[in-house]
């Protein structure tokens, strides 16, 4: 059976309170150190290599134990839910 036709549904589970910790260590972390936290994320983010993030404070330690997809998951609802929604109701 061909499903390619058809749209799959991905869901992934809610981690929302940890993704918020971890994230917002790992900001201040990159801060700390002299790094532009968003240039950090984004190479880790698309590479997957742990070395974008500093090991200060157990950043990178920390940055790993979210999965990738989670955390572009929620920066792409971030943005659906600040712009895009508010741009459909005014």
């Amino acid at each position: 059976m061909d499903n390619t036709k058809n749209t799959m549904l991905f869901t992934v589970p809610e981690k929302q309170s940890e993704m918020s910790n971890i994230m917002s260590e790992v900001y201040k972390a990159l801060k700390e150190k002299g790094y532009d936290p968003l240039c950090q994320l984004v190479g880790y983010v698309m590479s997957g290599d742990p070395t974008y993030i500093t090991s200060h404070k157990n950043a990178r330690s920390m940055i790993t134990r979210l999965e990738r997809d989670e955390i572009i998951e929620e920066l792409f609802a971030f943005y659906i839910n600040e712009h895009l929604e508010k741009e459909i109701k005014d």
